[in-house]
């Protein structure tokens, strides 16, 4: 195999009708790793926003149990990806996160963000920044856009931008107007930076903070109030070292084997496996059966919206002794 045999693939898809190929073939061969980087970074970006920081800061969930929140979040948008929407675990994923997402009084332009988020900083990871051994193509943007703006619609967002120029517009937009300093948002920055130094050695845990650091833009450490700021010197050895990075793995072999959300190590809460059904948040109040999406697609559901119960996961569960 070549080393733009996959981007060649990509090519030969339709950016609209194959676009969840599209985003597996981008997340689990061509750029597993800085996939995981920017929806990383643009999940944390979020919690800047003080409507969506104070939520998450109230529920105690980002706070008091980070590590499996991390992993509850990875494995749903991964099982998404990897499975796309049609019947099965991809399915089953959406349907827990309309779940979770339905408990709480989440406003349709905080949905867009999000959305905007996951859309657009996978491309500023490559193509702004530099940071990917190669640059994304238009019709991988496109195609890209178009696996979120699906995603959107089967979560119930309404008014979704229509091209990658109007969600970058958008999530320019809105942080520009939004971005402010809370105590919830401010927790919860703090405990996902800790968990992060925790995937990497004891002994180089205070080097990989102020890397972790480094990485993000000024307008997060204003918002979150961290002093001092990262200094140049910082910055420089980060953007470097990951422009480095980009340059080793352009003249790697092509990644032949998938690699997927379950397969990473640094997932730890379910060693004997996981049961979609099972993840993330139930509140005491919920208002939804746990079998059913309250968005109610019936593209996708049927009237009814439920499905029969489903055996736990396993899947993944071999690599290092992690699921």
């Amino acid at each position: 195999m070549k080393r733009f045999d996959w981007r060649d693939e990509i090519h030969r898809l339709d950016a609209e009708d194959d676009c969840v190929r599209i985003i597996q073939i981008l997340t689990s061969h061509e750029f597993p790793w800085d996939m995981g980087r920017a929806l990383g970074i643009a999940l944390y970006r979020t919690y800047a926003v003080p409507s969506i920081g104070e939520l998450l800061g109230r529920t105690d969930e980002f706070t008091g149990r980070t590590q499996k929140r991390y992993d509850d979040t990875a494995l749903i948008l991964g099982n998404m990806m990897r499975h796309g929407f049609e019947p099965g675990k991809g399915r089953d994923a959406l349907r827990r996160m309309n779940q979770m997402h339905r408990s709480y009084d989440i406003d349709n332009d905080d949905y867009r963000y999000v959305l905007s988020t996951f859309v657009v900083m996978p491309v500023r990871w490559r193509n702004d920044y530099g940071y990917g051994w190669r640059r994304l193509t238009d019709h991988e943007i496109a195609g890209i856009t178009n696996y979120y703006r699906r995603l959107g619609r089967y979560m119930g967002i309404k008014d979704i931008p229509e091209t990658y120029e109007e969600f970058r517009e958008l999530l320019d937009g809105y942080e520009e107007e939004h971005f402010a300093y809370t105590e919830g948002g401010r927790a919860v920055s703090d405990a996902t930076l800790d968990l992060m130094v925790t995937f990497y050695p004891p002994r180089v845990s205070g080097l990989a903070r102020k890397f972790s650091m480094a990485i993000l833009d000024e307008s997060l450490i204003r918002t979150f109030r961290y002093e001092p700021a990262p200094s140049r010197a910082w910055r420089r050895s980060a953007d470097i070292a990951l422009k480095l990075r980009a340059k080793v793995v352009r003249r790697m072999k092509p990644r032949e084997e998938p690699l997927w959300a379950d397969m990473n190590p640094n997932i730890r809460s379910y060693p004997d496996g996981y049961d979609v059904d099972e993840m993330g948040t139930f509140p005491a109040t919920c208002p939804v059966m746990h079998n059913v999406d309250p968005v109610g697609h019936e593209e996708l559901y049927g009237p009814k919206g439920d499905r029969p119960k489903v055996e736990a996961t396993t899947e993944g569960a071999d690599v290092d002794g992690r699921g």
